[in-house]
């Protein structure tokens, strides 16, 4: 689209997540007039660590905001898979991207911080909680649970896993439990009994349990996440500190030590869902982004990294198509059959029989350096 085109585009994303905040940086840098809604009335973003990958970083370098990003982060060479008593199984370098070769490691509450951080005052309105969504074509008109009318030209639903722009415009199936828990804390290095001596992840994986050590050193912290086998479907289970030591039964005793010193209330505890693939992501005028277009499971740490490429995508076919309706075909066309291969390999987990798929032709790192 033309520079003076892009200027006149009024657009409204619903949600201040990864992928609304993303979004909202990619195109305003594209001249818009963007507007963010988001239903909280204060942001605070829980759980633990994620790692950006190197794609993910250049797109930051393309906007402008690597280092705002990258001084709330510790890079990060390598990750490694082992079992659940530490022999390993895997040891690869992170896939580069360019000149880019470094994963960073980062807190999710840090991350959000600093990707709104960089977005102008005045652009985040709080408290707009999206009751409906009316696509009239080169439009769309959204209406708030404070009463407040909004008309953009181009709507981005940014509104996650339970998105009210997808359920209402493009899929009512809800979504999708995975049979997992996820039980996750942010601990001390000085708690890890000497399981975190770099910066590079590790996740021991046996009978249906994985355990992830994400280090962020510059906190002075690691994020220890459980990842294990559950019925219970409760959004927000209750569990208790031996259903926790149960998962972790066999594991190194360091892990299991680990998670007998868990404090309960600072562990994030939730049943882990996704969703199906949607089949159409856009209208003329709305498009879904990030989990509200492809939520997917944690397995292969790809859910923030790929609203942040959703977001790149879409300010790339803006950028390059002729109309609205032409660049939201084209970023369907682009980043779906990339998500959608994502959430089938995520679906499969981590077992170690499943692991050559995953890494084509991987050897087991029999000769590999134990921790």
């Amino acid at each position: 689209m033309q520079t003076s085109e892009l200027k006149n585009l009024k657009i409204a994303i619903v949600g201040a997540g990864y992928g609304g905040a993303a979004a909202a940086k990619a195109l305003s840098l594209l001249g818009a007039d963007v507007d963010v809604y988001e239903q909280a009335n204060q942001i605070r973003e829980v759980g633990a660590g994620i790692g950006l990958r190197p794609a993910t970083m250049n797109r930051f370098r393309q906007w402008g905001i690597f280092d705002a990003i990258a001084k709330v982060t510790s890079p990060s060479e390598y990750f490694e898979i082992l079992t659940a008593t530490g022999d390993p199984i895997m040891k690869e370098t992170w896939p580069a991207d360019g000149e880019q070769t470094h994963t960073h490691l980062i807190h999710r509450g840090d991350f959000i911080d600093a990707l709104l951080g960089v977005l102008p005052e005045g652009m985040v309105h709080l408290g707009h909680k999206l009751e409906t969504v009316q696509d009239k074509g080169d439009s769309s008109v959204l209406t708030f649970a404070n009463g407040r009318t909004v008309e953009a030209d181009l709507v981005v639903g940014a509104d996650g896993i339970k998105s009210v722009v997808r359920g209402q415009l493009f899929s009512d199936q809800g979504p999708v439990f995975s049979g997992e828990h996820a039980y996750r804390a942010v601990i001390s290095v000085d708690a890890t009994h000497g399981m975190a001596v770099d910066d590079n992840l590790r996740m021991y994986i046996g009978r249906g349990t994985k355990v992830y050590l994400l280090p962020l050193r510059h906190r002075g912290q690691v994020s220890f996440d459980i990842t294990a086998l559950c019925p219970d479907s409760t959004w927000n289970p209750q569990v208790t500190k031996d259903d926790l030591l149960r998962t972790v039964e066999g594991f190194d005793e360091r892990l299991v030590s680990i998670t007998r010193d868990l404090d309960m209330d600072t562990v994030n505890v939730r049943a882990v869902y996704d969703i199906d693939p949607v089949d159409t992501w856009h209208s003329d005028s709305v498009v879904l982004v990030g989990d509200a277009a492809h939520s997917m499971l944690h397995h292969q740490g790809q859910g923030a990294n790929s609203a942040i490429e959703d977001a790149g995508a879409l300010a790339d076919a803006l950028r390059e198509a002729a109309s609205v309706k032409e660049a939201l075909a084209l970023y369907q066309a682009t980043r779906k059959p990339v998500t959608d291969e994502l959430q089938r390999i995520s679906r499969q987990g981590w077992s170690e029989d499943e692991i050559n798929e995953v890494f084509p032709g991987q050897k087991p790192a029999a000769a590999a350096p134990k921790e």
